[in-house]
C-alpha cells in the first residue's frame, strides 16, 4: 500500500476513535447526571421523612433515649422539649441526667438490656406529678428506653380518683380493675370493691383481697401473652350464686384491664332453656308416636326412641344429622316409603313444605309392609319442619273391626223381638231397631225428627200414657248422679191393651239401654202355669192321702194274710204241697209288704218330710248284716256271697236303717241277678272325704241304653223289681249328701257305688247330732 493511503487510514482511523470517545463521554456524564438528581432527592426524601419523624416523635409526650454499648446515653433524648425540660436536671446533660434518674430503680434491667438484648417494661416514678412507664427494647441493634406517661394505660393514685375517666370507669355497674405488669392490682371501679366488700383500692391491697381466683389466673395469662383473653366464672357472695362473664384485655406494658360482666340471668335463662329441651326431648322419648325435627338448613336436628325404632335406621347414622333428602333416599331404599311411580316428583313435594307458613293436611303413608302411618307436617318455630308418624295399623284394624261389630250390633238388634233404643248421657237417641218402630208404631222419619228423648217420649205416650214412667225413665236416661244410673224396670199397658214390659241398663260409655217388649201373650201363659202349679199340688196332696189310706188299707189285709199262712205252714196235718202253696203265699205277701212301704218312703221323700236318725254306724258290721239276710238266697242259686271290709274302717255318721235298707235293695237285686257259680260281692272302701261302698254280681249286667235309667223309679227293668227300689236306693244316699252310680258291661255282670261322706249333713237332724256328726 502507498504511504498516501496509510496516512488516510491511520487518519480516519484517529477520527473514529476520536468520535467513539466523544459519544461515550456524552452517555457518561448523562448518566452521572441522572445518579446525581436521584441521589439528591432521596436525600430530599430522607430528610423529610426524618424531619417527619421526628416531628412525630415529638408531638406526644414520649421520649426515647438512646444507649451505647457501655449503657451511657448515645446522644439527648427525643421528644417535646418542654418535657425533656421537665424532666432533666440542669446540673447535667438532658440525656445522662434522665439516664441517672432511671438506672436508680432499673439498673439490672437496663444492663440486661444492652448486654442480652432482654427486653422489659416496669414503672418509675421520676418525681413528677404522675409515674411513668418505662420500656426496653432493641431496634437497629442500638438499645432504647421509651418513657411515656403511666395514665395512658392506667389510672392509680389521687390523680387517677381525680380523672375524668376514673369517674366514668366509678360510674359504671360493671365491675373494672387493671393489674400492672408485676400483676398487682392498680386501679378498680366502685362496682369492683362492692363486689369484693372493700373500702378503697388500698383496703383490697392490704387484706390481699380479690374478684375470684380463675379471674386472676385468666387476667395474669392475658399479661403474659399479651392476647385477649375471655372466660366465663361462678361467684359466691352475699349468699347468692353469680355468673361473670370475665374479660382481661392487655393494655400495653405488661398491665391489663379486666372486666366482669354479669350473666348470671342470661345464665339462668339458659339453663332453664337447657332444661326445658332436655324435658322436652325426654318427653317426646316417651311419645309412642315417631318425632322427627329438621332444622333450616333441612339437616335432622332431633329425633325421638320411637322413630328410630319405627324405621329401624341406624342410631349412629342418624347422630350424623343426615338431611331430609338423604332421610328420604334411606327410607327408600329399606322399603319404609310408600310405593310411587315418579319418585323424585314425591320426594321434591315432600321437601316444599320447608315454605309452608302453617300445617299441612295430615297425610297417610301405605307402606310395601303392609303398615299404614299418618304423617303430621308443621312449621318448627325455630325454622325447620316437625314431623309426626304415627302407626295407625292397629286403629285401622280396629275401627274396621269396631264397624264390622256396630253392623253386626245393629243387625242383631233389629232381629229382636224386644223395642230396643240406646239414649247418649245428653239425652239423645243414638240408635234403635226395627222392633221399636214397630212397638210404637212410629216412622223412622219421625223418630229421626225426634231424637231428643223429651220429643220422643211425646211420641210415645200416645201408646203409653203413664206420665210417671216416662218421668222415671227420663231420670236414668239425663241424670249423671251415679245413685241414678242404676238398672230399673216395670210394666205398663198400652191403650190397646197389651201389657209392656220395660227395662233399662247403664251402659259403660255413659249411655243408657231402654228396652220395652209386649209381654200380654208371656202373663197369660205364665197365669196358665200358676192354675197348672195349684191343679199339680192338689194332685200331689190327693195322690199322698190317696197312698197313704191305699198302704194302709192294703197293711190289715196282708198282715192277715201272713199270719195265716205262717199258721198254715205249721199245721202238722196240711199236705206237703198245700204247705208249698202257703209259703208261697207268705213271700209274696211280704214281697208286697214291702213294696208298699218303698212307696211310701218314696213318698215321704218327694214330700221332704224324711228324717234322718244319725248316729255313729259300724261299716262292717252293718254289712255283714245286711249279708246274712240274703246269704241264703245267694247261695240257694249256687253263687257265693263274699264280704270285704278293712278292719281299721272307723264309724260313719249316718242313719244305720237307711242305709241298711238301700243295701238290703242293692243285695236282693244282685240276688235275682246271679247264676249258678256266680258270685256277689260286698266291700267297703274309703276315700279323702268320704267312704265307697260297692255291691256287684257277675249276672247278667245291664244294657247300655238302660244304664242311664237305672235309679228312675217306675220304670221297667229286666232284673225285675216293683221299680222303685233303685230309686230309693238313690234317694236315701242322696238324703246322706252322696251319691250313687252304676258301672256294667252286658254280660259280666253289674256293680252298684253308694259314695257316703263320713259325716252327714241333714237339716232333718238334731242340732246336737250334727255337732257330733262334724265332730267325728
Amino acid at each position: 500500500m502507498a504511504e498516501a493511503d496509510i496516512a488516510y487510514v491511520a487518519t480516519a482511523g484517529a477520527a473514529g476513535l476520536a468520535l467513539a470517545v466523544s459519544a461515550w463521554a456524552l452517555r457518561l456524564r448523562a448518566r452521572l447526571n441522572a445518579s446525581t438528581a436521584l441521589a439528591e432527592a432521596e436525600s430530599a426524601a430522607a430528610v423529610a421523612d426524618l424531619g417527619r419523624h421526628d416531628a412525630m416523635l415529638r408531638a406526644f409526650d414520649d421520649l426515647s433515649l438512646g444507649l451505647t454499648p457501655d449503657g451511657q446515653a448515645s446522644g439527648p433524648p427525643i421528644g417535646p422539649s418542654e418535657l425533656i425540660a421537665r424532666l432533666s436536671d440542669a446540673d447535667e446533660e438532658p440525656g445522662a441526667g434522665i439516664l441517672s434518674r432511671i438506672r436508680v430503680t432499673h439498673a439490672v434491667l437496663i444492663d440486661a438490656l444492652v448486654e442480652t438484648g432482654k427486653v422489659f417494661e416496669g414503672l418509675i416514678d421520676l418525681g413528677d406529678v404522675e409515674p411513668w412507664r418505662v420500656e426496653g427494647r432493641l431496634a437497629g441493634g442500638t438499645a432504647w428506653l421509651r418513657l411515656s406517661p403511666a395514665s395512658r394505660v392506667m389510672l392509680t393514685g389521687a390523680d387517677a380518683t381525680e380523672s375524668g375517666l376514673a369517674l366514668l370507669g366509678d360510674a359504671s355497674p360493671t365491675p373494672t380493675w387493671v393489674v400492672d405488669a408485676a400483676g398487682k392490682l392498680a386501679w378498680a371501679n366502685r362496682a369492683w370493691l362492692t363486689e369484693i366488700g372493700a373500702e378503697s383500692v388500698d383496703a383490697a391491697l392490704e387484706n390481699n383481697l380479690s374478684f375470684d381466683r380463675g379471674a386472676d389466673a385468666l387476667v395474669a395469662e392475658a399479661g403474659r401473652l399479651g392476647v385477649r383473653q375471655e372466660g366465663f366464672r361462678w361467684t359466691t357472695g352475699g349468699g347468692h350464686r353469680r355468673a361473670w362473664r370475665i374479660i382481661a384485655e392487655p393494655a400495653g406494658g405488661g398491665a391489663v384491664t379486666a372486666f366482669a360482666i354479669e350473666v348470671t340471668e342470661a345464665e339462668e335463662t339458659r339453663d332453664t332453656l337447657r332444661r326445658h329441651v332436655d324435658a322436652h326431648d325426654e318427653t317426646l322419648n316417651h311419645l309412642a308416636d315417631a318425632v322427627a325435627i329438621f332444622g333450616p338448613s333441612k339437616r335432622l336436628a332431633f329425633h325421638n326412641t320411637a322413630f328410630q325404632t319405627l324405621f329401624d335406621l341406624d342410631p349412629a347414622w342418624l347422630d350424623e344429622r343426615p338431611t331430609h333428602a338423604e332421610l328420604l333416599d334411606r327410607l327408600r331404599q329399606r322399603r319404609r316409603l310408600p310405593e310411587v311411580v315418579d319418585y323424585a316428583g314425591w320426594k321434591a313435594r315432600e321437601l316444599e313444605f320447608y315454605g309452608a307458613s302453617q300445617a299441612s293436611p295430615d297425610d297417610s303413608w301405605s307402606l310395601p309392609d303392609g303398615r299404614t302411618l299418618r304423617v303430621v307436617r308443621q312449621p318448627h318455630p325455630l325454622g325447620g319442619i316437625l314431623l309426626i308418624f304415627s302407626d295407625i295399623t292397629d286403629e285401622l284394624n280396629l275401627r274396621s273391626r269396631f264397624n264390622a261389630q256396630i253392623q253386626v250390633q245393629t243387625a242383631t238388634l233389629d232381629k229382636l223381638n224386644d223395642a230396643v233404643a240406646v239414649f247418649g248421657s245428653d239425652g239423645r237417641l243414638r240408635l234403635h231397631n226395627e222392633a221399636f218402630e214397630t212397638f210404637w208404631n212410629l216412622s223412622g222419619e219421625r223418630i229421626a225428627a225426634s231424637t231428643d228423648f223429651d220429643a220422643l217420649a211425646e211420641l210415645c205416650k200416645a201408646v203409653l200414657p203413664d206420665p210417671a214412667l216416662w218421668l222415671g225413665l227420663k231420670a236414668r236416661v239425663a241424670d249423671p248422679d251415679p245413685e241414678s244410673r242404676v238398672a230399673i224396670s216395670g210394666e205398663g199397658r198400652t191403650v190397646d191393651g197389651r201389657i209392656a214390659a220395660w227395662q233399662t241398663r247403664p251402659l259403660p260409655d255413659g249411655a243408657t239401654l231402654v228396652a220395652f217388649s209386649d209381654v200380654t201373650a208371656r202373663r197369660g201363659l205364665e197365669q196358665a202355669l200358676v192354675q197348672r202349679e195349684q191343679a199339680l199340688a192338689e194332685s200331689q196332696a190327693l195322690k199322698r192321702e190317696f197312698v197313704g189310706s191305699v198302704s194302709y188299707e192294703l197293711r190289715t189285709p196282708l198282715t192277715t194274710i201272713v199270719g195265716y199262712s205262717e199258721l198254715l205252714e205249721t199245721m202238722g196235718d196240711l199236705p206237703e204241697r198245700s204247705r208249698q202253696h202257703a209259703g208261697a203265699i207268705r213271700v209274696a205277701a211280704s214281697q208286697l209288704a214291702r213294696s208298699i212301704d218303698d212307696v211310701l218312703d218314696m213318698a215321704q221323700i218327694d214330700a221332704g218330710e224324711m228324717e234322718l236318725s244319725l248316729g255313729d254306724v259300724r261299716v262292717c258290721d252293718l254289712l255283714d248284716q245286711a249279708a246274712e239276710k240274703v246269704r241264703a238266697k245267694v247261695e240257694g242259686r249256687g253263687a257265693i256271697l263274699s264280704v270285704a271290709c278293712p278292719a281299721d274302717l272307723k264309724p260313719i255318721r249316718a242313719d244305720e236303717h237307711r242305709i241298711g235298707q238301700a243295701l238290703d235293695h242293692l243285695l236282693e237285686n244282685a240276688a235275682r241277678a246271679v247264676s249258678e257259680g256266680g258270685a256277689v260281692t260286698l266291700k267297703a272302701e274309703t276315700g279323702p272325704s268320704e267312704i265307697r261302698l260297692t255291691v256287684s254280681d257277675t249276672g247278667r249286667g245291664i244294657p247300655y241304653h238302660l244304664q242311664a235309667h237305672v235309679f228312675d223309679r217306675f220304670v221297667r227293668r229286666e232284673r225285675g223289681g216293683p221299680g222303685v227300689g233303685l230309686a230309693l236306693v238313690k234317694a236315701l244316699v242322696e238324703l246322706h249328701g252322696g251319691w250313687a252310680e252304676v258301672e256294667s258291661e252286658p254280660g259280666k255282670g253289674a256293680a252298684f257305688i253308694l259314695h257316703l261322706p263320713f259325716g252327714a249333713a241333714t237339716t232333718a237332724a238334731a242340732p246336737e247330732l250334727q255337732l257330733e256328726g262334724r265332730a267325728s
